[in-house]
């Protein structure tokens, strides 16, 4: 893990997109680590703790310095009132793939269409960042239909990770 915040890479401010297909006045945002207010960073945090930690029972540490990167682009989801419902993280990796993980949504958002949403954006981030890369997932196995949905590719068996199955994925977007 690195010792020190690397400087926000170029073009890393938050982007206020309006989510036009939630109700509620939900709010789509990204952006680099550096770039992202202290209060919303800790209710990120806040938000992954409970779905990996409290709910899943995740054995591994979330947090794993990959958010420190420059390549490392963090997506959310806001409520009207502010409160983060939705998280997802785009990674740049070392051979030129991207890597999209982290997904996590609110228990009590999981109806709002927040994961798909959340989900589509960080896969039309991956487009605008390569059109030609490969995309990577590690998807918890019980969600491995609905990323199939989404045009995901299982590319190896089930394993173990953090204690929940896991099975390897990969999207290639349309050419």
């Amino acid at each position: 893990m690195p010792d020190a915040l690397p400087d926000a890479p170029a073009g890393s401010e938050p982007l206020d997109l309006p989510v036009v297909d939630l109700s509620g006045g939900a709010t789509l945002h990204r952006a680099h680590l550096t770039a992202i207010p202290a209060a919303t960073v800790y209710l990120l945090a806040k938000l992954r703790q409970d779905v990996f930690t409290l709910e899943q029972h995740a054995t591994d540490a979330d947090l794993d310095g990959r958010e420190l990167e420059p390549g490392t682009t963090i997506l959310w989801i806001e409520t009207a009132r502010g409160e983060p419902a939705a998280h997802i993280r785009v990674l740049t990796e070392d051979d030129g793939t991207l890597r999209i993980g982290r997904l996590a949504v609110r228990k009590q958002n999981r109806r709002d269409g927040f994961g798909g949403r959340i989900m589509r954006a960080a896969l039309d981030l991956t487009h605008q960042i390569d059109p030609a890369a490969e995309v990577h997932i590690d998807a918890q196995a019980y969600l491995e239909k609905w990323y199939l949905s989404m045009g995901y590719e299982t590319t190896g068996p089930v394993f173990m990770e953090a204690g929940i199955e896991h099975v390897p994925m990969v999207y290639r977007h349309p050419r």
